[in-house]
């Protein structure tokens, strides 16, 4: 990344002086020390539109207190990249386990989360990432993306395609408010210190979705690390047990199936991707064990 010097200079007022660290996914992600002795994280990724809605609204909660790494610049383009600096905030650990206990935990986060950004008014962060993007309006039935839709989808299983078609019916079908929600609520995206909630990552994974249906698919993801999964049916139904009390209102019956529907398209999208890649089926193996069930309570 030759341009990140120089980047650095003119939009942070100093070189770097050494490489924290490097991670490279759909982002791509450098924790550099500069020369003022300042630590920051610089973030690059494809620009679609939405990087700097999502921005403003990591912001406007670390202005509130909200534990999450504060943005220090505002989403700058270089050439086909959308680039934000926000502070380096290094620490925590991970909460492992998929357990109902672990869920209730992870609930009560993303029931705070939700709650702040209930506030924040930013233009919605279209459209929304892929591996939530049940409401795209792409033909056929997952959303558009080159270098998966190249690949030999025979080799997808006919159970993931086939809940995928129900889950998205159902999902579809619905006639709910949006709201600004995050869309990759997973373990490896929260850090814990002293049992309390640290730091949430991964602002870019906003979206704008239903509540219900965001809240269905965290509980779903909220165990996932490195390879991802799905949550155990009883671990999802507490987490949406507990958010719902904490956010003070029960889900009418069409949320509470939109939330079941919603808890099963990421682990699709995962399953998919395994399957078109040849990799171990984590999520495609859970699907296959867990469909029949999340559809019942879907009404799909």
């Amino acid at each position: 990344m030759d341009w990140l010097s120089s980047w650095c200079t003119e939009h942070l007022g100093a070189a770097p002086a050494g490489v924290l660290f490097e991670r490279r996914s759909l982002s791509d992600v450098t924790g550099v020390r500069l020369t003022d002795g300042r630590q920051v994280v610089v973030k690059a990724r494809e620009d679609e539109g939405r990087a700097a809605a999502c921005v403003e609204a990591q912001a406007r909660l670390a202005e509130r207190g909200f534990p999450c790494p504060r943005p220090v610049t505002p989403v700058i383009t270089v050439g086909p990249r959308a680039v934000h600096a926000e502070e380096f905030r290094p620490g925590g650990t991970l909460l492992p386990g998929d357990t109902p206990d672990v869920a209730v935990r992870c609930a009560a986060v993303f029931a705070r989360l939700m709650a702040e950004l209930t506030g924040v008014l930013v233009p919605p962060p279209l459209p929304n990432p892929r591996w939530a993007r049940w409401d795209h309006t792409d033909p056929g039935l997952w959303p558009s993306i080159g270098f998966l839709d190249e690949l030999d989808q025979g080799a997808v299983p006919a159970v993931v395609v086939e809940t995928a078609v129900r889950a998205r019916k159902r999902l579809l079908a619905a006639d709910l408010p949006c709201v600004l929600g995050h869309a990759d609520f997973e373990a490896q995206n929260l850090r814990w210190r002293d049992g309390e909630i640290w730091s949430v990552d991964d602002w870019d994974s906003l979206a704008w979705q239903p509540e219900a249906a965001l809240a269905g698919a965290a509980s779903g993801t909220f165990a996932s690390a490195s390879p991802p999964n799905l949550a155990p049916i009883d671990s999802s139904a507490a987490f949406l047990t507990v958010y719902q009390e904490l956010r003070g209102r029960r889900f009418t019956a069409e949320e509470r199936e939109i939330a079941w529907a919603a808890s099963l398209w990421p682990a699709l999208h995962n399953a998919r991707w395994e399957a078109l890649h040849g990799d171990r089926p984590v999520c495609g193996e859970a699907v296959r064990v867990q469909a029949a069930e999340r559809l019942r309570r879907a009404g799909a």
